[in-house]
Protein backbone atom coordinates (compact mmCIF):
# COMPACT_ATOMS: atom_id res chain seq x y z
CA UNK A 1 0.00 0.00 0.00
CA UNK A 2 1.28 3.50 -0.81
CA UNK A 3 2.53 5.75 1.93
CA UNK A 4 0.13 8.29 3.46
CA UNK A 5 0.57 11.75 1.86
CA UNK A 6 1.47 13.65 5.05
CA UNK A 7 3.83 11.02 6.42
CA UNK A 8 7.49 11.98 6.74
CA UNK A 9 9.87 10.26 4.30
CA UNK A 10 13.40 9.41 5.44
CA UNK A 11 15.62 10.67 2.61
CA UNK A 12 18.78 8.79 3.59
CA UNK A 13 16.96 5.48 4.13
CA UNK A 14 15.23 5.90 0.75
CA UNK A 15 18.54 6.61 -0.97
CA UNK A 16 20.21 3.58 0.64
CA UNK A 17 17.37 1.38 -0.57
CA UNK A 18 17.47 2.85 -4.08
CA UNK A 19 21.25 2.39 -4.32
CA UNK A 20 20.56 -1.35 -3.90
CA UNK A 21 17.94 -1.19 -6.68
CA UNK A 22 15.03 -1.55 -4.26
CA UNK A 23 11.89 0.50 -3.77
CA UNK A 24 12.77 3.58 -1.67
CA UNK A 25 9.40 3.32 0.10
CA UNK A 26 9.37 -0.29 1.32
CA UNK A 27 12.85 -1.55 0.47
CA UNK A 28 11.44 -4.85 -0.78
CA UNK A 29 10.22 -4.41 -4.37
CA UNK A 30 12.47 -3.82 -7.36
CA UNK A 31 12.96 -0.21 -8.48
CA UNK A 32 14.06 -1.09 -12.03
CA UNK A 33 12.29 -3.33 -14.54
CA UNK A 34 15.40 -3.36 -16.75
CA UNK A 35 18.85 -1.82 -16.53
CA UNK A 36 17.62 1.81 -16.34
CA UNK A 37 13.83 1.65 -16.79
CA UNK A 38 12.05 2.03 -13.49
CA UNK A 39 8.95 0.00 -12.72
CA UNK A 40 5.57 1.73 -13.01
CA UNK A 41 4.56 0.61 -9.51
CA UNK A 42 6.30 -1.28 -6.73
CA UNK A 43 5.09 -4.89 -6.73
CA UNK A 44 5.16 -4.95 -2.91
CA UNK A 45 3.85 -1.58 -1.64
CA UNK A 46 2.23 -0.18 -4.79
CA UNK A 47 4.13 3.12 -4.76
CA UNK A 48 4.06 4.78 -8.21
CA UNK A 49 7.49 5.16 -9.83
CA UNK A 50 6.58 5.54 -13.50
CA UNK A 51 5.76 9.24 -13.16
CA UNK A 52 9.12 10.24 -11.64
CA UNK A 53 11.84 11.46 -13.99
CA UNK A 54 15.48 12.00 -13.14
CA UNK A 55 16.25 13.35 -16.65
CA UNK A 56 19.94 14.31 -17.09
CA UNK A 57 21.00 14.12 -13.45
CA UNK A 58 22.14 10.44 -13.39
CA UNK A 59 24.47 10.76 -16.43
CA UNK A 60 25.86 14.00 -14.99
CA UNK A 61 26.63 12.35 -11.63
CA UNK A 62 28.06 9.28 -13.39
CA UNK A 63 30.45 11.41 -15.45
CA UNK A 64 31.44 13.36 -12.34
CA UNK A 65 32.24 10.21 -10.34
CA UNK A 66 33.93 8.26 -13.13
CA UNK A 67 35.95 11.28 -14.21
CA UNK A 68 37.25 11.80 -10.69
CA UNK A 69 38.27 8.15 -10.45
CA UNK A 70 39.74 7.67 -13.93
CA UNK A 71 41.62 10.97 -14.31
CA UNK A 72 44.10 10.31 -11.47
CA UNK A 73 44.55 6.76 -12.74
CA UNK A 74 45.29 8.07 -16.24
CA UNK A 75 47.78 10.61 -14.94
CA UNK A 76 49.53 8.00 -12.79
CA UNK A 77 49.73 5.48 -15.65
CA UNK A 78 51.13 8.03 -18.07
CA UNK A 79 53.64 9.41 -15.59
CA UNK A 80 54.77 6.28 -13.74
CA UNK A 81 53.60 3.39 -15.90
CA UNK A 82 55.85 1.41 -18.17
CA UNK A 83 53.01 0.25 -20.42
CA UNK A 84 52.77 1.20 -24.11
CA UNK A 85 50.27 3.94 -25.00
CA UNK A 86 47.84 1.53 -26.67
CA UNK A 87 47.69 -0.61 -23.50
CA UNK A 88 47.08 2.43 -21.29
CA UNK A 89 44.30 3.57 -23.62
CA UNK A 90 42.70 0.11 -23.70
CA UNK A 91 42.86 -0.15 -19.91
CA UNK A 92 41.39 3.32 -19.33
CA UNK A 93 38.56 2.77 -21.81
CA UNK A 94 37.71 -0.57 -20.19
CA UNK A 95 37.81 0.84 -16.65
CA UNK A 96 35.76 3.88 -17.68
CA UNK A 97 33.11 1.79 -19.40
CA UNK A 98 32.85 -0.65 -16.49
CA UNK A 99 32.54 2.16 -13.96
CA UNK A 100 29.90 3.94 -16.04
CA UNK A 101 27.83 0.77 -16.28
CA UNK A 102 28.18 0.22 -12.54
CA UNK A 103 27.46 3.79 -11.41
CA UNK A 104 24.66 4.87 -13.79
CA UNK A 105 21.75 2.79 -12.39
CA UNK A 106 22.78 3.65 -8.83
CA UNK A 107 22.89 7.34 -9.71
CA UNK A 108 19.41 7.09 -11.21
CA UNK A 109 18.17 5.31 -8.10
CA UNK A 110 19.71 8.00 -5.92
CA UNK A 111 17.94 10.78 -7.80
CA UNK A 112 14.61 8.93 -7.96
CA UNK A 113 14.75 8.38 -4.19
CA UNK A 114 15.66 12.00 -3.51
CA UNK A 115 12.85 13.26 -5.76
CA UNK A 116 10.38 10.88 -4.12
CA UNK A 117 11.48 11.71 -0.57
CA UNK A 118 11.18 15.45 -1.19
CA UNK A 119 7.72 14.93 -2.77
CA UNK A 120 8.86 16.79 -5.89
CA UNK A 121 7.03 15.85 -9.05
CA UNK A 122 7.86 16.27 -12.73
CA UNK A 123 5.64 18.55 -14.74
Amino acid sequence: MAMIQGERRDTFLSIRRALRGRCPNCGQGRLFATYLRQVDRCAVCGEAWGELRADDAPPWLTILIVGHLVAPLALALVRYGSMPDWAITALLVTVSLALCLLVLPRAKGLFLAAIWASRARSS
